[in-house]
Order: C-alpha cells, then sequence, then structure tokens
C-alpha cells in the first residue's frame, strides 16, 4: 500500500480486521519493520487521540517520529498557486513539501475542512499536493473530506463488541455549538457502507451528506424511529453540506441529543463517538458514562488502526 487516504486504499475489510486484531494481541512482533524509518507527521489542525495513537503505532513498529504543527512551529504556508504572497505566508507549500519529503520516509497529514469555497474541500487540495510533490507514501490523519484512521478504528471496535453478524448501526447527527466538517460522517458512513450491516442515518433536514458518502444507506428524518432496535449509535454533529448553506449550523435543536430515553429506543446498543464530545449538547452524562459507551474502547483502536496503516506502508517500501 502506498498511500491511504480511503477505505477503499485498505483493500479486503475482513483482511484489515483481521490483521488489527493480530496487531492487537502483539503490539511489538513487527518492531523490526520500521527500524532506522522515520515517520513525519504533520498537523495543520490540533489533535489529541490522533496525534498520541499515531505516534505510538509509530514507536510500535520500531520507527523514529517527527512531529511539525503548522502555525505553531513552522512557518504559515500557503496552498493558491498564482497567489501574490504578499500576506503573513511566507511560504509556500509547493516548496516546503518536498523538503519534508527529504527529511522522512511517510508522511501523515492532517488538515481540515475550511468552509470557505466547497470545491476546494471535496478536492482535497492539501493532502493532494502532499502525495503529487513529497515523493513519499502519504496517509491521512483526517483530511477535509474524511478521516479514514478513525473510521477504521470504528470498524474494528464495532466488530469487536456485535452481538449479530448482521447489527444494525445507526450515525445520528447531534447538536453543536460550531460548524464542524463532515469528515468524520462521512468517512463513518463510506467505510459502513462497505459493510453488510443494516446502517441508518438520521439527521434534520437540510444536513444530507453528499450521495457519494451516504451511499447505501437508510436516511431516516425521524430519530426515534431510526433508534429502534439499534445495536450500535453512532453520534456526530456535522455542518450542512449542500449548497446554499455548505458549512452552516441549520439547527441547534437539543431534541437530538442522545439520552437515556432514545437509547431505551434500541437493542440495549452501545453509544459510539470519535471525541471529543461536548457533554448534554451531544450526548447526555448517563449515556456516555454508562456500561453501553465504548468512546474509550473505540479511543484505543485508534492506536491499532493506525499500525495496520503503518505496517502496510512499510511493507510496501
Amino acid at each position: 500500500m502506498r498511500n491511504f487516504t480511503c477505505v477503499h486504499d485498505l483493500g479486503d475489510l475482513n483482511k484489515a480486521v483481521k490483521e488489527a486484531f493480530e496487531i492487537k494481541k502483539d503490539r511489538f512482533k513487527h518492531v523490526e519493520l520500521g527500524r532506522n524509518k522515520t515517520l513525519l507527521m504533520i498537523f495543520f489542525n490540533s489533535s489529541l487521540r490522533t496525534r498520541l495513537s499515531t505516534q505510538k503505532a509509530a514507536m510500535n513498529l520500531g520507527m523514529n517520529t517527527i512531529v511539525l504543527d503548522i502555525n505553531q512551529g513552522a512557518w504559515k504556508l500557503e496552498t493558491e498557486r498564482g497567489v501574490i504572497m504578499d500576506g503573513d505566508k511566507p511560504e509556500h507549500l509547493l516548496e516546503a513539501i518536498p523538503v519534508m519529503g527529504c527529511y522522512c520516509d511517510i508522511i501523515g497529514v492532517r488538515s481540515f475542512a475550511k468552509f470557505e469555497n466547497k470545491e476546494e474541500d471535496y478536492t482535497e487540495m492539501v493532502i493532494n499536493q502532499f502525495i503529487k510533490y513529497s515523493g513519499r507514501p502519504v496517509f491521512s490523519m483526517e483530511a477535509a473530506t474524511r478521516h479514514p484512521l478513525q473510521s477504521f478504528a470504528d470498524l474494528i471496535t464495532i466488530e469487536e463488541y456485535k452481538k449479530t453478524a448482521r447489527p444494525k448501526v445507526v450515525l445520528t447527527w447531534a447538536p453543536h455549538p460550531r460548524a464542524l466538517p463532515q469528515a468524520v460522517p462521512n468517512s463513518f458512513a463510506e467505510w459502513m457502507n462497505e459493510t453488510d450491516y443494516d446502517f441508518v442515518i438520521t439527521h434534520p433536514k437540510g444536513y444530507e451528506l453528499a450521495p457519494e458518502f451516504s451511499g447505501k444507506a437508510k436516511i431516516e428524518y425521524d430519530q426515534a424511529k431510526a433508534f429502534e432496535g439499534a445495536d450500535f449509535i453512532y453520534a456526530k454533529n456535522w455542518a450542512a453540506y449542500a449548497d446554499p448553506n455548505y458549512g452552516q449550523i441549520l439547527s441547534t435543536d437539543r431534541a437530538w441529543t442522545v439520552d437515556e430515553a432514545k437509547m431505551k429506543l434500541t437493542n440495549n446498543a452501545y453509544f459510539m463517538h470519535c471525541l471529543p464530545v461536548r457533554r448534554n449538547m451531544i450526548v447526555t452524562d448517563d449515556v456516555i458514562e454508562s456500561p453501553q459507551s465504548i468512546v474509550i474502547q473505540e479511543a484505543a483502536n485508534r492506536e491499532i488502526s493506525a499500525q495496520v496503516v503503518l505496517k502496510r506502508i512499510l511493507e510496501g517500501l
């Protein structure tokens, strides 16, 4: 595997999950694979789980790691071609990227949607420039439209906890005070659509995801109806996708908050969220603190998903 930006780069998901379970049993089995190899992790946006889990995964494989926080530990970088650089950005990505490639063997990139231009966000300009100009394998640590390391960890978690071969998995929108990217819900939907799960997306009207991501999922605008008989509830906020409201907040309706009453409609479902989570906006205290909440186990699996990806890229060097 050369690059990793979406579910299709991983190939057979059953094989990938099996590999993840094997790694989870012995995280240091392949410690020699990364010896004298360097991972460069580039963050255009802040991170907790992605940063820690990916760095730990690289260390498990024997790699050296370098972490670069753009706008904090480096020059501000211009991304547009043709721009007269007379502002606060003294260096262009087109020079910075190949320089970065000189210092490492693999590059991880984290860059969110800006919500300034939908076309620019959905063409994934930043990470694609790294793929094109770095000369190194590149993987996504979250991009404008997808968060594949998170979605892979989500799949691993569901496979660990499912009690039936074909569980009902519900992705539910929930309120949030800020406009958040569609990357996590897009990616989660894309990965769930590659399984044979009974997959449902529920949200208020106006919050439809791009069709290429929602895919074959059943769309249900009645949250209570969607929750009926569910085995897993995955809560997440996202801003509007469709024009003319791209990137906007259309609702902060607290009736969509996941609470105990809604969870009672389910088949004793597990509660999932990628974290960080706004308590009593996205989910109430009693739900996220309940025995059915597996958000910590889900976060722990971020190390495993990253390690599978890094292992496969190292094997291809």
